[in-house]
């Protein structure tokens, strides 16, 4: 085999599958927008999200600035030369991390050092099987992100489930830890979301299946009979528990559920649930065995077949609009209520994990009193000494949870923007020292870049690595919702209580 041929090709994989949707993913997302409640903040997610797909494809950039853990399932014939195929995926990756097709995302679990280039143990994923097509080599690739990787959960049944009781060992208590992931994920996980199930397996090969089923088309019919009842349960109940995009509340929470099943032993019921954000970057190539090159492409139809998505302009503008300046002062914070919009100007600081973890036990190396603190972690490129933002979506931000109520009251920070939302500890801390929660729109990396003009300065870099590192954005009109108040109020805690009443209707038996 061509190793250039081979190398082109993969590059060409990763590169696509990091900044363009496949088809029947974008035909979901266009009939959930058609779905949604018109002028709802789920419908202005979707819309904000459909823009970013758009920016993206066009500009053959990230979707999403959390390009995950790449994972490859390779189909080779007979003799096939697999190390060299490792080789080359590996070459390209570390390449494609260089041009910002992906963002650094490998960390020793040890010293909790990036390895910069997307390579190490256990980074990428590479599964290899063998099939009886002697003069072609399939590769399957998935981007899925760390956000939507902490929403997977798995059961061993039987169970009780939160809102739903007693989880047997049949089809209808998988039924109802279907239900329950949904719930459990919120808005956390970015939705609209996609759910891959096994029913049944062991503990590791549940969750492979379960993540394998993500590799179906969404509009594919399960030949299982039972298995197909099951998902079309799935998809008609799990859009009625009122989560919505980004859980903000709406009609549509799902935009596929896709379930298999494997053999169990008998003292052993498992169901693995692998969640899928609405940036679903899934697609695949044929090569030719012998030359390397692409003989066609797997989930992709013609580039014609790529229309625009959006039908507005992302989040429009009205004139209501509160716009804030940093370093903002108390009283306006105090003035904000949960559901307004507002567009930020002015500094803005980055902060993941790693930078939390530091605050909490150290000063900052810079004034933080009246700042905004983006949970952010971005795909950054370097060109001629000048740093430049690739990809710049929000993060999860309920990992943070444990930290940000002191943080916010150690430094006097007034806005923190992120996705998902917050807890009760950093409700609270909002309200005693005034502060609020921007819930900007999980993935839409392309959107964000637009209102982020420079990029003055950045701590932590050698220490944290890009994703980690505390980087100085000055902003114009960054376009966020207020869903957790200095008032007390939270947005996310009505979702959920309100999702929960929704789940507790369909505790009764069905199957």
């Amino acid at each position: 085999m061509n190793s250039s041929n081979l190398q082109e090709s993969l590059y060409k994989l990763i590169s696509e599958t990091s900044s363009n949707l496949p088809p029947d993913v974008r035909q979901a997302l266009s009939q959930a927008m058609d779905q949604e409640i018109p002028d709802s903040q789920s419908a202005l997610a979707l819309n904000t999200i459909a823009t970013n797909v758009d920016m993206a494809a066009e500009g053959v950039a990230p979707i999403c600035q959390d390009t995950g853990l790449p994972t490859f399932y390779i189909h080779t014939p007979v003799g096939a030369d697999q190390l060299k195929i490792i080789k080359a995926i590996e070459e390209e990756l570390e390449q494609a991390t260089k041009d910002g097709k992906l963002r650094p995302n490998s960390v020793d679990s040890i010293t909790g050092k990036n390895s910069g280039n997307n390579l190490g143990p256990g980074s990428p994923v590479i599964h290899f099987e063998q099939w009886t097509h002697q003069d072609e080599i399939e590769i399957k690739l998935i981007l899925k992100g760390g956000g939507c990787e902490n929403k997977n959960i798995q059961y061993s049944l039987p169970a009780e489930l939160p809102h739903l009781g007693k989880a047997g060992r049949n089809l209808d208590g998988v039924r109802k830890c279907i239900l329950h992931a949904i719930w459990q994920a919120q808005g956390q996980g970015c939705s609209v979301g996609v759910l891959g199930v096994c029913v049944g397996g062991d503990r590791t090969n549940g969750y492979e299946h379960a993540k394998k089923q993500l590799f179906r088309t969404l509009d594919d019919t399960n030949p299982i009979p039972e298995l197909r009842k099951l998902e079309d349960y799935v998809m008609e109940k799990g859009n009625e528990l009122n989560i919505g995009a980004m859980g903000f509340g709406g009609n549509m929470t799902l935009i596929g559920c896709k379930v298999g099943a494997m053999n169990r032993l008998p003292a052993s019921f498992f169901v693995s649930v692998a969640y899928n954000c609405w940036a679903f970057r899934r697609l695949g190539v044929i090569l030719d065995a012998k030359t390397g090159e692409i003989k066609r492409w797997l989930y992709k139809d013609k580039e014609a077949d790529y229309k625009q998505l959006a039908r507005t302009a992302g989040i429009p503008l009205t004139g209501k609009e509160v716009r804030l300046n940093t370093p903002i002062p108390e009283d306006q914070i105090r003035k904000l209520k949960v559901g307004d919009i507002v567009l930020l100007n002015g500094t803005m600081y980055t902060g993941r994990d790693a930078l939390h973890a530091y605050l909490v036990e150290n000063d900052s190396p810079i004034d933080l009193n009246g700042a905004a603190l983006y949970h952010c972690g971005p795909v950054m490129l370097k060109k001629n000494e000048k740093w430049t933002v690739n990809a710049a979506g929000p993060t999860t931000s309920i990992r943070e949870e444990p930290y940000q109520g002191d943080v916010i009251k150690k430094f006097g920070i007034r806005v923190v923007i992120g996705k998902g939302g917050m807890g009760k500890k950093t409700l609270a801390a909002m309200k005693e020292h005034g502060a609020v929660y921007l819930n900007a729109i999980g993935g839409a990396a392309q959107y964000y870049v637009k209102c982020i003009e420079d990029v003055t300065g950045v701590d932590f870099l050698d220490e944290f690595g890009i994703p980690e590192a505390m980087w100085h954005f000055q902003t114009k009109d960054f376009p966020a919702i207020v869903t957790m108040d200095a008032h007390g109020n939270s947005l996310h805690a009505d979702v959920e209580k309100d999702s929960s009443v929704e789940l507790e209707k369909l505790a009764e038996p069905v199957f």
